[in-house]
């Protein structure tokens, strides 16, 4: 993992005006959803991931240093997890995802893991 998991990583492709929403997102074996919000601040970039039917609904939020490739012409986003580290990752929480830094320590403590 990145030394900083909630900023891009310098070979990911992200520009500072790039509007992810809708773009896909592939796992490093398959498609797992659409972007459905992401946030472009420095330091607390993340995409949160509507997995639709794949996991009944489930929305997981991922921190931008997952993000290993972002192409713009095929709306597409690759991520360096599997399905199974998705499937198995904390459930995007709306409430809390922006000020609740318990929520925040649980995803770093997931991601920041090596799952």
């Amino acid at each position: 993992m990145s030394h900083n998991m909630w900023s891009y990583v310098p070979t990911a492709g992200h520009g500072p005006d790039d509007d992810l929403t809708g773009y896909s997102v592939e796992a490093a074996d398959g498609r797992i959803g659409k972007v459905d919000k992401y946030s472009a601040e420095i330091g607390n970039q993340y995409v949160v991931v509507d997995t639709g039917v794949w996991i009944f609904g489930k929305e997981v939020l991922l921190p931008a240093s997952t993000v290993t490739a972002i192409d713009n012409e095929e709306r597409r986003i690759l991520v360096s997890l599997t399905k199974e580290q998705i499937r198995n990752s904390p459930e995007f929480d709306k409430d809390k995802h922006l000020g609740d830094p318990a929520y925040r320590d649980q995803l770093g403590g997931y991601y920041g893991s090596g799952h």
